[in-house]
């Protein structure tokens, strides 16, 4: 039997992804809708593989498996920046998408070291060491999607990786109960113990009190200020990528105001975005907004590495790209975009792992 051409081969990887996402990740799968066709196929291969991997991780029954996996993980992208990746539609995805965009191997390479302190059951001693944690487990989704985007200017990808690290803490803040329920913290040691809590004995017994709600209101006013920054690198985007980073932008900041609105208990609540209040913020992402002061602010010190690996790695043209479609075409997908939003029940596709 034949072998079927290789755009026919590429297309049917990128098909299982798009299945994949929208089985899985299906917060991503609605919001990547609002993307232009070619970024959108593209970010679906990525977050395929992101989840795939994550799931390998996070699914392990033990932590010997745990480790077993991450190591599995580094030879599978060992394998799909060598051009011969597993067997798999998410892994001969990813090796095509690394290839066209010129992604480094050290930023899916810095993701899997955050699944490796998910592993080890690592906690954060402070707020830069949380920060070093996002950098590799959000940071590095963000620069590899600003790649995706065409944006590799290191202003830009230091803003992409302050969104990242921006939705990883209110990842962090919306989940301390459901964290803790699983035996996981990732808020800042030094936080909680002048705060006079013990972190033991929280993990032991996890209970909303006055003192957390406090670590927690810290924490998310640390997440508003990165997210103020990054709305600088959203203008050096292409114009057709602006409305969906922004609304994405938007919805994840109000996950920490609806966590406000709860007194900062995330433990007894789940905060969640009401879908009347996603249209209203797609709609106000959908209006076009200049630039703001802090393009050329320096990165956070935990994601500088990052942006090095960026720099230091030339791309290769590649003619494969098309233009993307104006900004305009985006708003026609609306309804459809919030209609899926409401119809699918959210489920978290990374854990800590990436925002959903």
């Amino acid at each position: 039997m034949p072998a079927f051409p290789p755009e026919f081969a590429r297309a049917a990887d990128r098909t299982a992804c798009r299945v994949a996402i929208r089985a899985g990740s299906k917060s991503f799968f609605a919001a990547g809708k609002l993307l232009p066709g070619e970024v959108r196929e593209a970010a679906y291969g990525l977050y395929a593989f992101c989840r795939l991997s994550d799931d390998l991780v996070d699914e392990a029954p033990n932590a010997s498996d745990r480790r077993d996996a991450v190591a599995r993980l580094g030879r599978r992208v060992a394998l799909a920046y060598a051009g011969a990746p597993a067997d798999t539609p998410a892994d001969r995805a990813f090796s095509e998408i690394v290839g066209q965009y010129a992604i480094p191997e050290a930023l899916p390479y810095a993701l899997i070291e955050g699944f490796a302190w998910d592993a080890e059951g690592r906690r954060y001693a402070d707020l830069a060491a949380l920060h070093g944690y996002a950098a590799r487990v959000a940071g590095s989704v963000g620069a590899m999607m600003a790649l995706i985007m065409g944006a590799r200017a290191p202003d830009a990808l230091a803003r992409a990786c302050d969104l990242g690290a921006a939705m990883q803490l209110t990842n962090i803040a919306r989940d301390v109960g459901e964290d803790a329920r699983m035996g996981r913290l990732y808020l800042p040691l030094d936080w909680m113990v002048a705060a006079g809590l013990d972190p033991d004995a929280f993990l032991t017994d996890p209970r909303p009190s006055p003192a957390l709600a406090g670590v927690v209101a810290r924490l998310l006013a640390e997440a508003e200020g990165l997210y103020r920054q990054a709305e600088a690198g959203i203008a050096a985007l292409p114009a057709p990528c602006r409305p969906a980073i922004r609304a994405a932008a938007l919805i994840y900041a109000e996950i920490g105001r609806v966590v406000a609105r709860q007194d900062h208990d995330s433990v007894s609540n789940r905060a969640r975005v009401r879908t009347t209040r996603k249209l209203a913020l797609i709609a106000r992402a959908l209006r076009s907004g200049s630039a703001t002061p802090g393009l050329a602010s320096s990165p956070l010190p935990e994601t500088a590495f990052l942006i090095d690996a960026v720099m230091a790695h030339v791309p290769v043209p590649d003619r494969r790209r098309a233009a993307l479609r104006p900004w305009w075409d985006v708003g026609g997908r609306v309804v459809h975009v919030l209609d899926l939003i409401e119809r699918m029940r959210e489920r978290e596709a990374f854990g800590r792992s990436a925002p959903s």
